[in-house]
């Protein structure tokens, strides 16, 4: 599946016999979703010299299976922005959980309209938990998002692997949407699902994402004094842009996921 750009919205290429028919290929060994104009002028040079070769057939149109053009279609098709946050304590946690919520609602406002959803994952003491299933309601996430605690150890691949099966789940009903995470997170995990170090589980669970082909986006909440660049490391496993958010606000964190989704 690629991607294509339509003003500020995603088109998808699709193999359905849905959506908007744009061009067409050779249809190979693919007979489907057959485009008539296309195979009717790839056929017509050939007629007058087909028609000759094989005197005894009648038919008005001789086609031949290298004539066979079939579709490329595209559909309008919405993003899945999934939210990963790390809870854990600190003295910008609540900070880091307003300004979450203040750019979900902010995104569900036209999500409707642009066929996005938005998603929460939390993470904090000894595991990662879904605050927020993908929706496009913001009467659900009113009632979800009203009290998220904070404090607690940091369970990094907890949130990343239970944010991996949350995309996995909504891509299998619905293959066509775009998926994408934006992780708030200083890189540090402290706890580990499996007895291997926690750092090293995370960056292997990152892997995940590079396969899946899931596109993500690293928000580092380390202060710049005591960035070790985990976060930065974490990134790169990921395949990902790191950010620094100078003063992390609802407006300044909605302002750099729309500019990556633009």
């Amino acid at each position: 599946m690629t991607r294509e750009k339509a003003g500020k919205r995603s088109y998808s290429r699709t193999n359905r016999k849905r959506g908007r028919y744009i061009r067409a290929v050779p249809a190979g060994d693919r007979p489907e979703d057959l485009a008539f104009d296309a195979t009717l002028r790839a056929a017509a040079p050939h007629q007058k010299r087909r028609r000759a070769a094989d005197i005894d057939n009648s038919l008005a149109l001789q086609l031949k299976m290298t004539d066979l053009h079939r579709k490329i279609r595209v559909r309008r098709t919405g993003n899945l922005i999934l939210f990963v946050v790390d809870a854990s304590w600190s003295m910008a946690a609540s900070e880091r959980m307003e300004a979450t919520k203040g750019a979900i609602f902010s995104l569900l406002v036209d999500a409707y309209q642009r066929r996005d959803q938005v998603g929460l994952v939390v993470f904090q003491r000894d595991r990662a938990r879904i605050v927020l299933p993908p929706t496009s309601s913001v009467e659900l996430a009113q009632k979800a998002l009203v009290d998220l605690p904070v404090g607690g150890k940091t369970p990094l691949s907890s949130g990343l692997y239970v944010a991996w099966r949350v995309f996995e789940n909504v891509r299998r009903r619905e293959p066509e949407t775009q998926p994408m995470m934006i992780l708030l997170t200083d890189g540090a995990g402290n706890v580990s699902m499996t007895g291997q170090p926690a750092q090293e589980e995370a960056l292997k669970i990152a892997e995940l994402y590079v396969h899946s082909e899931i596109k993500s986006v690293v928000v580092n909440m380390e202060h710049s004094a005591f960035d070790r660049g985990l976060a930065q490391t974490l990134a790169d496993s990921l395949h990902a842009q790191c950010y620094n958010l100078p003063a992390l606000k609802a407006e300044t964190l909605l302002q750099t996921v729309q500019e990556i989704m633009d």
